[in-house]
């Protein structure tokens, strides 16, 4: 009968915790300027007209209005405030 604990056991239980990316807001939605619209890693959406970007790719309102998708190449798109 052993007497030691398995070695994989003490190796284990680490997780990383869950970064919530993604579209915050869709199309057609209403916005305030300063509302985050897409949390991202990389630049899969553009800023577009009265958007910015965040030192982390976050993209977020400039200015009050509505949000409007815009495709620029197969996987690439771009995001407006009118």
């Amino acid at each position: 009968m052993a007497h030691k604990k398995g070695s994989g056991s003490t190796k284990n239980g680490r997780d990383s915790n869950k970064k919530r990316l993604g579209i915050k807001h869709y199309g057609g939605s209403k916005v305030l300027a300063g509302n985050i619209l897409v949390k991202q890693r990389g630049m899969t959406y553009k800023p577009g007209f009265n958007v910015g970007c965040g030192k982390d790719f976050t993209l977020f309102a400039l200015i009050h209005g509505i949000v409007k998708y815009k495709h620029i190449r197969k996987n690439k798109k771009s995001i407006n405030i009118l």
